[in-house]
């Protein structure tokens, strides 16, 4: 077995499928919004940073955030279920395998240490702290290489309450390591070194008493694939795609118990059934919901008010019309004895409500935080603009 060859087989079936779907993921609206979000999230950032407090905790914030960052670690194996009856057997070959994944896995999260540290360094600027902010990125990713390592090896471990306990053990000497280092406690900084590297020692010789745990590495394996699938069935058919279902009795029964018992509604049950037990559609639309309203608190500009609640109506509008095409793999609903008229109808009514709904949590805050004026524009022109958006574009969205 030449256990580089099949690295290099893998990565390139993983890549061109993450391509493929990223193509349909970053579409041109889409990348037009999160531009938008993110010229918007700068201006809010300045002007924070203009009003910044003397007293304000920024030593805790980085500390924070570059503890997370250094913890946060993902590995993936690009193993498949199979491998554990093929490849298994060949574990004493697939060293040079495991260590090019390795090498995969952490490469593409310094992306994250390249974000967080560009978008904390204005921050740390402003603070004028003392310490040198480039010698600061340097052991944030000296301890990211660190802590990788310790990920890797604790996949050996089968306990998961040694697992969470490890990490929240680590996690707190980390944090606390940043925030002495950033304030230059040198004494205390060596000691919180000093028990890092005993941790570090004394979790590779526990790790390496056990077996690699092909079964723990082929699930966390599929467990990423599957989130990267829930975002890319937002855009279009995944079949690799397992859903996730919940329950959610309350919620289900607040969105049904108005819909009148007749056969023409049965898609408007269904579509309220689905958006209430998939894991995906309805804490997307929460999450879009308060991400919205915690932007219109902040801005007072009569424009921007009007382009963020219009850009989040917008966002919430197109994660929301895969409802459609959520059955269309199931025969089961092309036997029910009901027009495609109706059925499109009972859609487009979803979308437009939960559209108002999230309307009206937009124009309450807005009259909150601006005047009466501001919000009943937001409240007109959203009208307008919903109507339009479920009315022209859904509609031809709807084939």
């Amino acid at each position: 077995m030449d256990s580089k060859q099949l690295f290099k087989k893998r990565f390139s079936a993983h890549l061109k499928e993450t391509v493929r779907y990223l193509q349909y993921i970053l579409n041109g609206h889409l990348a037009i919004a999160i531009l938008f979000l993110l010229g918007a999230g700068a201006v809010f950032y300045q002007q924070f940073l203009t009003q910044l407090p003397d007293n304000f905790p920024t030593d805790w914030i980085v500390s924070l955030l570059f503890a997370l960052v250094a913890l946060y670690n993902p590995i993936q194996n690009l193993l498949k279920e199979a491998d554990l009856v093929f490849l298994f057997p060949a574990e004493k070959k697939l060293t040079p395998y495991f260590n090019l994944t390795l090498w995969y896995s952490f490469l593409t999260q310094l992306y994250l240490v390249a974000i967080v540290a560009a978008a904390l360094a204005p921050l740390y600027q402003t603070s004028e702290l003392t310490e040198s902010y480039q010698l600061l990125l340097l052991m944030l990713v000296f301890f990211k290489a660190w802590h990788f390592l310790l990920n890797w090896w604790i996949l050996r471990v089968r306990d998961r309450a040694i697992q969470r306990s490890e990490k929240l053990l680590r996690f707190l000497l980390q944090l606390a390591f940043f925030y002495s280092f950033i304030n230059r406690h040198v004494l205390i900084a060596s000691l919180l070194a000093v028990g890092l590297i005993g941790l570090f020692v004394y979790l590779y010789y526990y790790s390496h008493r056990f077996a690699l745990a092909w079964d723990q590495l082929v699930e966390k394996d599929q467990q990423r694939m599957q989130s990267f699938y829930r975002l890319a069935s937002m855009f279009t058919d995944v079949p690799h795609f397992k859903t996730s279902i919940k329950k959610r009795r309350l919620l289900v029964g607040w969105l049904t118990k108005a819909i009148p018992f007749e056969q023409k509604n049965s898609y408007s049950f269904l579509y309220r059934i689905t958006l209430s037990r998939s894991a995906d559609y309805f804490g997307l639309y929460l999450r879009l919901t308060l991400i919205g309203a915690m932007l219109l608190a902040y801005f007072d500009h009569i424009l921007i008010v009007l382009v963020v609640s219009m850009l989040f109506l917008y966002i919430t509008g197109i994660q929301l019309v895969p409802l459609w095409y959520h059955h269309r793999t199931q025969i089961w609903g092309d036997l029910y004895p009901i027009k495609m008229t109706e059925r499109k109808d009972a859609i487009i009514k979803l979308i437009e409500q939960l559209l108002a709904l999230q309307l009206i949590v937009f124009t309450l805050v807005s009259l909150l935080t601006t005047d009466l004026w501001q919000s009943g524009s937001v409240l007109l022109i959203g009208i307008v603009f919903i109507t339009g958006f479920s009315r022209i574009y859904v509609m031809k969205k709807l084939t």
